[in-house]
């Protein structure tokens, strides 16, 4: 039996970079660690992955080929490792096996919020013998404004909902949020998500204070 992380998040969260550094922590703390790269538009990896779907499919040959746009080819290149799923088992199997694995996923949002292609993957995981859990990274630029905030959360709960696996929700980037400016609230109210019934009133004065902004810019 082994153990892992289905890594996602939208683009630019910065998954590439937690697997990186994640990875390099365990190994140095005695725990093998390797990194399986899933995203088939990746290809500027800044470590070494123990199995790469581009050699499978790769996002660039599917949009040329078929003459998709990026999300259309990431949708049809997830459907293709489905169907060619004995592929990365025996990947697994050969290059992973007692080892803790980092699943590198694309940033597509759809993918693991209205998607199958995803949940089936982890479920046949699963079903091989690895116990994941799902890390989902969401940029701390978010924390800067409530509407944002909420639509994050909303994307956490979609994914948690859809995937059904354990799950823990990251804000990345966090040394970062200080040239964001002061927040509106401290950083538990973020991270804990325990009271957003004050959410609604800051959303409702902020627009209060937009709308009598640009009045006064149309007089």
């Amino acid at each position: 039996m082994g153990f892992g992380q289905l890594v996602i998040g939208p683009p630019g969260s910065g998954k590439t970079t937690y697997c990186d550094g994640i990875c390099q922590f365990l190994n140095s703390i005695g725990r093998e660690t390797v990194i399986v790269n899933l995203d088939p538009g990746n290809d500027l990896l800044p470590y070494e992955c123990a199995v790469d779907v581009m050699e499978l499919i790769s996002l660039e040959d599917v949009m040329n080929e078929f003459e998709l746009g990026p999300n259309g080819g990431l949708i049809y290149c997830m459907e293709y490792l489905e169907k060619n799923l004995d592929w990365l088992h025996e990947q697994l199997q050969s290059k992973c096996k007692d080892k803790y694995v980092l699943f590198d996923l694309p940033g597509q949002v759809e993918l693991f919020t209205h998607h199958h292609a995803i949940r089936d993957l982890a479920n046949n995981i699963n079903e091989w013998g690895w116990k994941v859990c799902c890390v989902q990274l969401l940029d701390s630029h978010h924390c800067s404004d409530g509407s944002k905030f909420v639509s994050a959360s909303l994307v956490a709960l979609s994914a948690m909902t859809m995937l059904e696996l354990p799950h823990v929700n990251v804000l990345s980037k966090m040394d970062l949020i200080q040239s964001l400016g002061p927040l509106d609230f401290n950083l538990d109210f973020y991270t804990q998500s325990l009271d957003l019934t004050r959410m609604p009133q800051l959303l409702e004065e902020r627009e209060e204070g937009e709308a009598e902004k640009y009045g006064r810019g149309e007089q």
